[in-house]
């Protein structure tokens, strides 16, 4: 017994010369961002598919779930007036979503902001027609960034123009 006693001193006096520091846990905050996401994400699925219920939108192939995990989703109506952003927008520039709701995209534009390329953006939105682009826009903050703009006009069952929805991921 004498040696199991020696040993035990022996290891407390190792581990107490070490001047290990304790710090608090952290995992639980990751744990909760992670969580808050996954929350976020289900809000904002709900208020899509109430859009598109309500307005009867045209069934489409887009993955809605894993395009709100990855990017930002905004929804315009016909007269581009912003009717639903993701909540992980505030990730991308800053604005949160009720700073946002019922004005037009041009609200993230400023002077880097290529007229050539806004201009293709408003041609493709006037015929209707999907576009990809790469734009210059503008952070809350002021800061620019390249965002990749993936554009398409939503029809309903009547085959009338409903809204816009833009799929956009910082380039």
């Amino acid at each position: 017994m004498s040696t199991l006693h020696q040993y035990d001193s022996a290891i407390a006096n190792y581990y107490n010369a070490m001047r290990v520091k304790t710090l608090p846990l952290y995992s639980f905050d990751f744990h909760h961002e992670y969580r808050k996401d996954l929350q976020n994400i289900f809000v904002d699925s709900v208020k899509l598919r109430a859009i598109a219920q309500d307005n009867k939108w045209v069934s489409n192939e887009w993955d809605l779930q894993e395009k709100l995990q990855e990017e930002v989703v905004i929804v315009t109506d016909a007269q581009l007036r912003i009717v639903f952003a993701s909540q992980n927008m505030v990730k991308m520039n800053g604005y949160e979503v009720s700073e946002v709701l019922g004005k037009s995209p041009k609200i993230f534009q400023g002077e880097a902001t290529n007229h050539i390329i806004s201009k293709e953006i408003r041609l493709a939105i006037q015929s209707q027609q999907s576009f990809e682009k790469v734009v210059m826009n503008y952070k809350k903050d002021g800061s620019i960034y390249a965002c990749t703009i993936k554009g398409f006009p939503v029809f309903n069952i009547k085959g009338e123009l409903s809204h816009y929805i833009a799929f956009e991921k910082a380039a």
